[in-house]
């Protein structure tokens, strides 16, 4: 049995190279404070006297400004005792940063990040000052899903304000060790790329001519008969002398030479998802039509998807993908029994899933008709 594989490639590279526009990030932690130590209450203090608190606060992250550096906005809050003192400080901390995320390695994606922010304080003792700092981080995102992660981070803190006490010089350094959840959101949408299929013609043998009888000796040679052209031996609508496949199987439509014709399915999906858009509805129609035109065509239905995720969940999505289709083939008409659906997960790439390009690519339906 003859098979013709037709493999349609989806892509999905929009403005920027990620998955998602927007991440949310709750995060909650524990800071060092390196004046905690600190008690002297003169004017003109250290920005510190705080002791080494929990922190509790959220990290918003837009990925569609830059394919390299991304902007984060970052707000946390942190209290402890004032020295000597009933009352509570409330630290504040808002820090806007760039992001530099490395490629995905088997569902973990570092980072490093790197900007400046301001520091304010509330019911504080002499020694305490609002300020600007300087930080920079590092982490990584260890995918749970296809829109949550689980987010590491460690932040170092840097501020300068006024003569310090016992020797600090108004530095203050502070070190965090921050954990939570990432939520990605705002889904973007792939972009049809047209593909050019190049014509899959079966290969056939033709038969060897037979050498002509060598006429019997007679004294009387009869003058041959013409041989007649308009003969369709296969009854695909095409003579003999024209047909460059002449024993085409019924039930199949040929084209001006004589050979089966084959037929394209191009789609695309988005992130995560295995809906067929408008675009890709008006494919699947045209596919079945061609399907009910050659009905000696049979077609297997191949469902796969990057490596974004579980082995297991991604099995799951392919198969979805490829059910997804059958069933609207079957709703335009075609048989079911002319069709099957699989799922190859992300087993077969045909390209590398350490990029964002490369997963796009990896996110397809292939259609194999059989005869």
């Amino acid at each position: 049995m003859n098979k013709i594989i037709l493999s349609t490639i989806l892509a999905s590279v929009v403005l920027s190279a990620s998955d998602y526009n927007y991440e949310v990030s709750p995060m909650v932690g524990y800071l060092w404070n390196s004046t905690s130590n600190e008690t002297g209450t003169q004017e003109n203090g250290a920005m510190g006297g705080v002791a080494n608190h929990q922190v509790y606060g959220v990290e918003a992250q837009i990925n569609n400004i830059s394919d390299v550096i991304k902007p984060e906005l970052s707000v946390f809050y942190g209290r402890d005792r004032v020295t000597g003192s009933a009352e509570k400080t409330g630290v504040w901390t808002t820090m806007l940063n760039g992001v530099y995320e490395m490629d995905n390695v088997s569902n973990i994606t570092p980072f490093a990040k790197a900007g400046l922010g301001y520091e304010m304080y509330t019911n504080t003792h002499p020694s305490d000052y609002d300020g600007l700092l300087l930080d920079a981080g590092v982490g990584a995102k260890i995918d749970i899903t296809k829109s949550i992660a689980l987010k590491l981070e460690a932040l170092y803190m840097y501020k300068m304000n006024n003569n310090g006490v016992e020797g600090s010089n108004g530095e203050v350094h502070n070190v965090a060790a921050l954990a939570g959840l990432t939520f990605k959101f705002g889904a973007t949408a792939a972009p049809v790329i047209a593909a050019v299929a190049a014509p899959v013609v079966a290969a056939v043998v033709a038969e060897p001519k037979k050498p002509a009888p060598k006429p019997a000796p007679t004294p009387v040679i009869a003058e041959p008969k013409a041989c007649p052209v308009n003969v369709d031996t296969d009854k695909d609508g095409v003579f003999d002398p024209q047909d460059k496949c002449p024993n085409t199987p019924a039930g199949f439509k040929v084209d001006a030479e004589g050979c089966a014709l084959t037929a394209t399915l191009h789609l695309n999906f988005i992130t995560d998802g295995h809906t067929v858009d408008a675009a890709g509805t008006a494919k699947v129609k045209e596919f079945a039509g061609f399907l009910q035109e050659n009905s000696g065509y049979k077609a297997n239905i191949v469902g796969h998807t990057d490596s974004t995720a579980s082995n297991q969940y991604n099995q799951v999505l392919s198969e979805k993908r490829a059910e997804k289709v059958k069933g609207m083939l079957i709703d335009q008409g075609v048989a079911s029994n002319r069709l099957t659906a699989s799922g190859k997960g992300e087993t077969m790439p045909t390209a590398s899933n350490k990029t964002k390009q490369g997963r796009a690519e990896n996110r397809r339906i292939e259609v194999e008709l059989i005869k």
